[in-house]
């Protein structure tokens, strides 16, 4: 077995390297259209790979399936069956899945999966003081907080209170009372590049300002601590609002609860009864499952975390909410990497990480094709920004000369002013409120329109970049094709076609036979003497049900009918069983199947009717007309086969 694929493995890097060499060498044509021989090695090879090897067919075979696949294609063609439109959004739907995953640097991913894992192992407890400014603000209003922000680090730096610096200054709306303190965290809580400055900043160190979406920031690590994971947990609460004079103390009532589950009351009956959380009452006090930093409660989430092993519950605590007694259900431990990847990726893909991911594509995009902007683009659409830019009076404008420029080039494709234009006016409405300045505003907003436009362009032109992409499409978009072709011209035929079918049939009536057959009874036991008494009751003439009363007894099903008819060598009948009327003996396959058969009628071999088989005979028809119908496309299609190139290539296999 060793030795076989040894010798795969050499074959196929042989028929590489051989492909390789005659790549341009034509195998054959079909109306002078060329096949090379590097495509009919790569259908060999994967043949090869995907087919056991009892299955796997000569060269002669597969070169003669390959060019009937070839001629099929060349009909569907000349059908114009590639121009339906139900052809053509299929294909383009399947386009469109496919590319995603070439659409990406798979390097750079693994690495954030990567980090992303490692980050997940951690909590950071960490602080902020924001300044607000927009990413499409004007350069003037960056420069003027990332200043103001410095001058705030260099506060702390000195010795400044950094509680009190995010109370005065910070706009974070939240660090009025909390003084900037964000608690633990963890990977993907906070935006991307907020995330990477806290945990890349050591504990007692205030970071450099970061850039998000929201302005400028600086983090301060206050510590770091293991990841313990996520828990799931029930409680029970009562609420300590004031509003109900009437209402009993709700601190000796959930004093009382603790003493009855004590008492071993049982904890979910409990929480159904009194609970004040109605939401998770009906569900025993269970809660969904959450890691630490994740409720809004901190004395909630330290008394479900001091909780140790499953079932112990706490003894009654005060939080924001009222009164609570917690118990855990289950510790989720972190699980390992294999078991986190795909979830990761998922993630990265709906993260602000992604952009990570599309910025090293498009440099690779910037490297690969040749990129030319024109001069005054911007320029010229920062001169039709006037005040109603923001708004939705602003019009695009209507010169033709104007819109027919091109803005930039990607090789051959020209992207004109009249498709910025367009994007900007479904995207300027949205900033009315935030009134960025037109040139900051376009310049922005430019960057984001080229990369989508850059992107664009590498998914159209995966075919010429990627011949993995390729490969696989073209085998999609051939095979797409080609089932459109045998069910307009094979399939369907040869359901409809029912004159022909029974021509068919009557034609090959000895393809259609009945064995010699039994009408009979065949009982199948798990014991000897469970075997014996059905055969006794078989020959005394008693019925199927009579003998299951007498052996199924206690629940027990010691004996099994199956009445049928059977053909000689049927899968039901025992090895060994002669077509004789009567009970036969009991025929032994190992220590529990004992088969007995009661023959009541043998029924000779006769022709089958076409009702009887018609789903086998539509079948067979489909591959006959299949084989006439290859023959006419052998006749009417032009094949010149280039003798030389293929002796070689046979040779070489063989």
């Amino acid at each position: 077995m060793k030795k076989s694929i040894q010798l795969l493995l050499i074959l196929l890097v042989s028929l590489t390297s051989f492909a390789q060499s005659k790549k341009d060498k034509v195998l054959f044509s079909i109306e002078g259209e060329p096949t090379y021989v590097s495509e009919f090695v790569r259908v060999y090879k994967k043949n090869l790979d995907i087919i056991d090897e009892k299955d796997q067919k000569e060269i002669e075979e597969y070169f003669q399936l390959f060019l009937e696949y070839k001629l099929k294609l060349k009909e569907a063609r000349n059908l114009n069956l590639n121009e339906k439109d139900a052809y053509i959004k299929e294909l383009a739907g399947y386009r469109k899945q496919l590319a995603r995953s070439y659409m990406t640097d798979t390097n750079a991913t693994e690495k954030l999966v990567r980090e992303a894992y490692e980050r997940l192992q951690k909590e950071v407890k960490a602080s902020h003081i924001l300044i607000n400014v927009s990413l499409d603000a004007a350069p003037k209003d960056t420069l003027v907080a990332y200043e103001k922000i410095m001058n705030l680090r260099q506060s702390i730096v000195d010795g400044a209170d950094f509680g009190e610096v995010a109370m005065q200054n910070s706009g974070d709306p939240s660090a009025k009372s909390n003084k900037g303190n964000l608690g633990y965290f963890s990977a993907f809580r906070m935006v991307y590049p907020f995330e990477s400055a806290a945990f890349t900043t050591k504990i007692g160190e205030t970071s450099m300002p970061v850039r998000t979406q929201f302005g400028y920031h600086i983090i301060k690590v206050e510590d770091v601590r293991e990841n313990v994971g996520e828990i799931t947990v029930a409680h029970i609460l009562l609420s300590d609002k004031k509003e109900d004079e009437n209402k009993e103390n709700p601190e000796e009532k959930i004093n009382d609860i603790y003493t009855q589950l004590q008492a071993g009351s049982d904890f979910g009956a409990l929480a159904k009864r009194f609970s004040e959380d109605r939401s998770s009452a009906v569900n025993d006090g269970k809660l969904p499952k959450f890691g630490r930093g994740r409720l809004r409660s901190k004395i909630f989430e330290d008394a479900a975390f001091g909780l140790k092993e499953a079932n112990q519950f706490s003894k009654p605590f005060k939080s924001e909410f009222g009164w609570h007694i917690v118990k855990l259900i289950l510790s989720h431990e972190m699980k390992s990497f294999e078991d986190e990847k795909s979830v990761l990726e998922r993630k990265i893909k709906n993260d602000k990480r992604a952009s990570v991911i599309n910025t090293s594509v498009i440099k690779k995009i910037k490297k690969r094709y040749t990129i030319t902007e024109s001069e005054n683009g911007r320029k010229d659409f920062y001169a039709l920004a006037d005040a109603t830019f923001f708004s939705r009076n602003w019009k695009k404008p209507t010169d033709s000369i104007f819109l027919n420029k091109t803005l930039f080039q990607v090789k051959d494709t020209k992207i004109t002013y009249d498709e910025f234009a367009t994007y900007l006016l479904k995207v300027s409405t949205r900033f009315a409120n935030k009134k960025p300045t037109p040139e900051s505003f376009i310049n922005h907003q430019y960057t984001q329109f080229m990369d989508a436009q850059l992107l664009a362009f590498y998914e159209s032109d995966l075919e010429n970049v990627n011949e993995d992409f390729a490969a696989i499409h073209a085998e999609y978009r051939d095979g797409l094709l080609l089932f459109d072709l045998m069910e307009t011209e094979i399939w369907e035929k040869a359901k409809i076609d029912t004159l022909g079918l029974e021509k068919f049939f009557n034609e090959n009536k000895e393809n259609y036979k009945w064995e010699k057959r039994v009408e009979a009874v065949v009982a199948s036991c798990t014991q000897e003497n469970a075997a014996k008494q059905v055969q006794h009751l078989l020959k005394e003439g008693k019925s199927l049900d009579e003998i299951k009363a007498a052996i199924n007894k206690d629940s027990k099903v010691n004996v099994i009918f199956s009445p049928g008819v059977y053909e000689e060598g049927h899968r039901n009948l025992p090895k060994g069983f002669k077509f004789e009327k009567g009970v036969s003996e009991i025929f032994e396959d190992g220590k529990t199947d004992f088969t007995i058969v009661k023959v009541n009628e043998i029924v000779p071999e006769s022709y089958k009717e076409l009702s009887e088989i018609k789903g086998k005979a539509i079948s067979d028809y489909q591959v006959y007309l299949e084989k006439n119908w290859v023959k006419s496309l052998k006749k009417n299609y032009k094949v010149k086969i280039n003798r030389k190139v293929y002796r070689k290539l046979e040779k070489f296999v063989k």
